[in-house]
């Protein structure tokens, strides 16, 4: 099903995130998301599709569109079950760009972002789970995914 894939992600427009790092991380997070991805909404129109990611009201707002931009569907996720992961997540994050910036030991940089891949691993399993049955992703989908919704999150 080559065409069940997002061809557009779009964020708010909103200030850069708060570190060069964060902000490189967003912007290739959505450049890996356009080069592949499967996206597939089983109740919509067969795709491909634009998505609209924002957090809302403490809730992550999937605005699923046409390649037109007509809106098709908006879904709606908590972000409670999210919440622990998000904060454990940025702040590895924060320590893996300390240790590379104080220039530290390679094996230290190595660990601190085993423990990176591992937050990113649990919390695109997560939204595949919150996702199922409203919109079926792969799991490098599901991490790209959640890579902007820590972006998103980290910018409230």
């Amino acid at each position: 099903m080559p065409d069940q894939r997002l061809v557009r992600v779009e964020l708010p427009e909103e200030p850069p995130a708060p570190s060069a790092y964060a902000e490189a991380d967003r912007r290739q997070a959505i450049a890996d998301l356009l080069t592949g991805n499967r996206f597939d909404p089983p109740n919509l129109p067969k795709g491909p599709y634009a998505l609209a990611v924002s957090v809302r009201e403490g809730r992550l707002v999937l605005d699923i569109r046409d390649v037109d931009n007509r809106p098709l569907h908006v879904l709606a996720l908590a972000l409670g079950p999210f919440r622990r992961l998000i904060k454990d997540y940025h702040m590895v994050v924060e320590a893996h760009e300390r240790a590379v910036a104080e220039c530290g030991p390679e094996s230290r940089v190595q660990a601190i972002d085993m423990g990176r891949r591992g937050l990113h691993n649990e919390g695109a399993e997560l939204l595949q789970v919150r996702l199922k049955g409203r919109v079926e992703v792969d799991f490098e989908t599901a991490r790209r995914l959640f890579t902007l919704v820590c972006a998103l999150h980290q910018r409230i």
